[in-house]
């Protein structure tokens, strides 16, 4: 009796040791996959810092490919940029979830006639986006995407909506840029005045925006927008809109600039009514190729 307690009493015990061991192998496994998992997280923030300084915002980009890169200026017969910019605000604040249209309802209000609500005032980062987001939360009643992109623009004729206008947008973009390392800052002497102009001097940059551009509607065209990137999307409709877009195709093969353009053209052909009711859409960033579309 008393060996058969021993027995007992020593296979407790070795049951006892090995739930021992194996918790401690567990522990030692789990804490080693968080270390694995911190390094990661370190990594990916290593590669955000390393990229920081060349993460570009839609206005930003569509500035780059506005920008004549010896000169350093925009075209002056596109007029088109500047309320193509104050659109490429109000979808970059979209996408980072910063602000949204206001339900469409039971009577299923057009895009254009439903407000842009402010979902969020975190600060962007973005001084520019920053200020126009301060004017859309603080406005009340609420403006349409329309409106909006006037206001910001300064195009309204009621002067008690003036300080909405942002203004020197093009310059303070190019500044950014300049901090980016992307453009110097130069002056140039045109007759009767000077400028400040801002020409291109990191070209690799340059090279991989036009060739992203180039590669969505070529390479990786997928005949479908709500398959494709949104913001390379956004971009390609922002670009177009601000008159700019044809700058990144100019280097291709006659065959090639064709496809790209006919390619282009069938997405903005596309409805945005209708593409606003598909799932997971942007439906302000469809609201302002509307606005500009109507």
């Amino acid at each position: 009796m008393t060996s058969l307690t021993q027995r007992t009493s020593g296979l407790v015990q070795r049951k006892t040791e090995a739930s021992r061991n194996a918790a401690a192998a567990d522990k030692e496994k789990g804490s080693g996959e968080e270390d694995d998992e911190a390094r990661r997280g370190e990594e990916e923030d290593d590669d955000k810092g390393d990229s920081k300084e060349t993460r570009l915002t839609l206005m930003e980009e569509v500035l780059l490919l506005g920008l004549k890169d010896r000169e350093g200026y925009t075209s002056f017969w596109n007029d088109c940029i500047s309320s193509g910019l104050r659109g490429c605000m109000l979808v970059e604040l979209a996408l980072r979830g910063r602000l949204h249209l206001e339900p469409c309802g039971v009577r299923r209000k057009s895009l254009l006639a439903r407000k842009v609500i402010c979902k969020s005032d975190a600060p962007t980062g973005d001084v520019l986006l920053d200020e126009a987001l301060k004017h859309i939360k603080e406005t009340q009643p609420p403006e349409t995407v329309q409106s909006w992109i006037e206001l910001l623009s300064g195009e309204t004729w009621n002067p008690l909506k003036l300080h909405y206008q942002l203004r020197n947008v093009r310059e303070r973009l190019a500044k950014n840029l300049v901090e980016k390392g992307v453009l110097t800052t130069e002056k140039q002497n045109f007759l009767l005045f000077d400028m400040t102009t801002h020409p291109l001097t990191n070209s690799n940059i340059k090279q991989r925006l036009v060739k992203k551009v180039q590669d969505s509607v070529l390479d990786k065209w997928v005949n479908d927008p709500h398959r494709m990137d949104k913001r390379v999307l956004a971009l390609i409709l922002l670009a177009h809109s601000s008159d700019v877009l044809e700058n990144a195709f100019a280097p291709l093969q006659d065959d090639q600039y064709d496809l790209c353009m006919k390619r282009v053209h069938s997405l903005l052909e596309l409805e945005p009514e209708k593409e606003c009711t598909k799932p997971n859409v942007n439906e302000l960033m469809w609201a302002v190729v509307a606005a500009f579309t109507k």
